[in-house]
């Protein structure tokens, strides 16, 4: 009701209570401050273990200084076999669908350059995307550096599964790995 109000004052140009009550309240929200973790996380399509030890480290410090030329703050970037994992700060300017879209295409496209033995490399479709809380990022940092270890015991699928389930994600196992 108060925007309705604020709207038909200006449109109006009067002098209300409410109006009055507001002058210089846009002077308090002169910046726009933002502190959005986001885990994101995809696979190479049909979850192949194309990143393999040459070009592992190489493609995480990649994906790194992808998320970081898009205004994008990396926590951490890493991974295994079949898919990456990435753990960063959100520009308060680009949408999460072109970040990931940016790191897809652009790192793709550096896999193939890396020798004939990755000209067939793509990720899937989809990705997923979590919001993280400032208290658990250097907890999820630490499971992103670890993931070697991690993927002795389960696999990537049920390990985004359980990503999926614990951040109460709907989806449908028919599509989700498309």
């Amino acid at each position: 009701m108060g925007v309705i109000r604020y709207r038909w004052a200006i449109a109006h140009r009067k002098e209300t209570k409410f109006l009055k009550a507001l002058k210089g309240w846009d002077n308090i929200m002169g910046q726009s401050l933002v502190n959005i973790y986001a885990h994101i996380i995809f696979s190479t399509k049909n979850r192949q273990p194309l990143i393999d030890g040459p070009i592992e480290k190489e493609l995480h410090r990649y994906l790194a200084g992808v998320i970081n030329n898009l205004n994008c703050k990396t926590i951490k970037v890493g991974g295994h076999v079949d898919h990456v994992h990435a753990l960063c700060m959100l520009s308060k300017q680009l949408p999460i669908t072109k970040l990931v879209q940016e790191m897809k295409t652009d790192s793709s496209w550096w896999i193939k350059s890396r020798g004939e033995q990755y000209k067939n490399f793509y990720w899937q479709d989809g990705y997923g995307a979590f919001s993280v809380g400032w208290n658990v990022v250097d907890t999820l940092a630490a499971y992103i550096e670890n993931q070697h270890i991690h993927h002795r015991k389960i696999t990537f699928q049920e390990e985004y599964r359980a990503f999926l389930i614990e951040n109460r994600v709907e989806y449908s196992e028919t599509y989700v790995w498309t």
